[in-house]
């Protein structure tokens, strides 16, 4: 039994699965490099704009992520139903016009606003995506492929940023937005051009609902499992330390470290990118090893790799030296995604088929305008609090009391893992009827 199913795991690994998965890493890496350059342009946006870290936190988080969370919900409930391909490129051209725009903004109203808008478009991408990978391969080959897809986040940052990092010291932080939202409406027409939607169900083991569960029906089914809302809570949880140290990692290592912008996006940002791809690999490799002897250990895995997060987190904030907070940050960049993966797989193995774009969206729902609303405004907030009294060194324990996400995020996850051997025999369709 292992060895064929090992067998149809490999084969899932052709040119009619792997080519999409590409094209939509690539689009999941655009998504993240035009909402995270933001955070690389805050410095010089507050010099600009004489605003305080409050309002940039409520710009970097709440103006985006209300949109982007809210709109996610009937998007993918949307998407459980006509052309997910479709959805995904008409976000991603809309979305890469409204980084362009963010371009020429002149208040913070106005990068209010864009921030708005380029929400509404990325709110079509990720639950759209994760609904066709879970059609392109086997529930054996789906923790390695959602891994590949988790590594948008280190292309960006190893890709894409020292490019962008070059043109914001050269050209100003307008110039970023510019040269990162022009080539996503060529790619969106490619992406239709190239990419065809894959059937609903194709690679599943039993023979899929085909029917779409109204949406009052879903919600009532995703609520009775235990697995489903512990995976809830652990993304949130999250998120909030995600959001909040994309968002000022780049401020914190110009103000506690003097590093300066083309230092942060040449070296730390590729740093932190390889080696969250890295982190993110090893996780769907280790799940797809360990969960083949022990299913829980598709959870716990992600588990303990969110509960060593925190002592690395302390380490890379509190750390003088170069040597120890270059250790932390290694340490954080290897380890702060690695659950992706295993979590978005799980997602798709105790969700019904026709209910799946929704489950994700409400997952993101739940991590962006909980986890990205809550991490930086925190964090903002606490910055000028504390500033007062500590001067620069005040947004090293803004940052830090987020740590405590981590351990949240660890527990709801291996408390996650006890309950889904029980629930994988238990089909949800089958416990709400």
């Amino acid at each position: 039994m292992s060895g064929r199913s090992d067998l149809g795991a490999r084969a899932d690994w052709n040119a009619r699965a792997s080519f999409p998965l590409g094209f939509l890493t690539l689009i999941s890496a655009f998504n993240y490099l035009d909402r995270s350059i933001l955070g690389l342009a805050l410095p010089a946006i507050k010099a600009e704009m004489a605003v305080s870290d409050t309002t940039l936190g409520l710009v970097s988080g709440l103006a985006f992520a209300l949109v982007y969370a809210t709109l996610g919900v009937p998007i993918a409930w949307l998407a459980d139903r006509v052309s997910r391909r479709n959805i995904i490129a008409i976000g991603f051209a809309f979305w890469s016009l409204m980084t362009l725009a963010t371009g020429w903004v002149t208040s913070i109203l106005q990068l209010a606003v864009a921030r708005f808008m380029m929400g509404a478009g990325e709110a079509c991408g990720l639950a759209p995506s994760n609904s066709v990978i879970s059609d392109l391969f086997r529930k054996a080959s789906r923790p390695l492929a959602f891994s590949v897809f988790g590594t948008a986040n280190s292309i960006a940052f190893v890709l894409f940023f020292p490019v962008l990092g070059w043109i914001g010291e050269s050209h100003g932080w307008r110039a970023m937005f510019i040269a990162a939202g022009l080539p996503g409406v060529l790619l969106a027409l490619l992406f239709v051009r190239t990419v065809r939607e894959p059937a609903r169900g194709a690679m599943e083991e039993t023979a899929p609902v085909a029917e779409s569960t109204p949406l009052g029906a879903a919600l009532r089914i995703l609520a009775q499992s235990r697995v489903y809302l512990l995976l809830l809570s652990g993304a949130t949880f999250m998120g909030a330390i995600v959001y909040a140290t994309g968002a000022w990692s780049p401020t914190f290592l110009t103000r506690v470290h003097d590093l300066s912008l083309t230092q942060i996006a040449s070296s730390i940002g590729p740093m932190r990118g390889l080696l969250g791809a890295a982190g993110i690999v090893l996780g769907g490799v280790l799940t797809d090893r360990l969960g083949r002897r022990d299913e829980r250990w598709r959870l716990r895995v992600p588990a303990v790799a969110c509960l060593l997060v925190a002592p690395a987190e302390a380490l890379f904030l509190l750390g003088d030296t170069t040597a120890g907070w270059m250790t932390g940050f290694a340490l954080t960049s290897l380890l702060t995604l690695l659950h992706q993966g295993p979590i978005f797989a799980a997602v798709m193995g105790v969700t019904p088929v026709g209910m799946r774009a929704l489950a994700t969206s409400l997952l993101v729902l739940s991590s962006s305008l909980l986890g990205q609303v809550f991490g930086p405004l925190l964090v903002g907030f606490l910055n000028d609090h504390l500033q007062p009294a500590l001067g620069d060194d005040a947004i090293r324990y803004s940052l830090l009391s987020l740590a405590v996400c981590a351990v949240g995020a660890g527990v709801s996850f291996w408390a996650a893992g006890q309950y889904v051997v029980r629930e994988a025999h238990r089909p949800l369709s089958n416990a709400a009827a």
